[in-house]
């Protein structure tokens, strides 16, 4: 399963809307002992993000589902408002932040992220 984002996903990410603010939706599954580990890849995040002006609008953890098909549930859930699909992509590139990928990488075994901006 899919956890990080490509070259072709940013592309096409930043082709609508680079300037744009946008909400970044993350619906996150652990690998065994993960919970920790993306804790630790939230606080590296808190710690770098600010300067693209990421805020972390929510972030906690998924209990059982009260509408779902078997293993539609999510481990935890995520939301950072960004200024623009821009900044977004810059603090991706950025190699402070890069230095704490792994942890994210590494607590995952499935993850959505996925774009989302206000509706009217």
């Amino acid at each position: 399963m899919a956890v990080d984002p490509t070259g072709a996903d940013m592309k096409a990410f930043l082709a609508e809307a680079p300037d744009e603010p946008v909400t970044m939706l993350n619906l996150l599954r652990f690998v065994e002992g993960g919970r920790a580990r993306y804790d630790e890849y939230i606080a590296h995040f808190r710690a770098t993000s600010g300067r693209f002006g990421a805020e972390v609008v929510y972030y906690g953890y998924g209990g059982a589902p009260v509408v779902a098909e078997q293993g539609q549930d999510w481990d935890a859930v995520l939301l950072v408002r960004y200024p623009s699909r821009r900044a977004f992509s810059e603090m991706v590139r950025d190699p402070e932040y890069q230095k704490g990928t792994h942890l994210r990488s590494g607590a995952l075994a499935e993850a959505v992220l996925q774009p989302t901006s206000a509706a009217g």
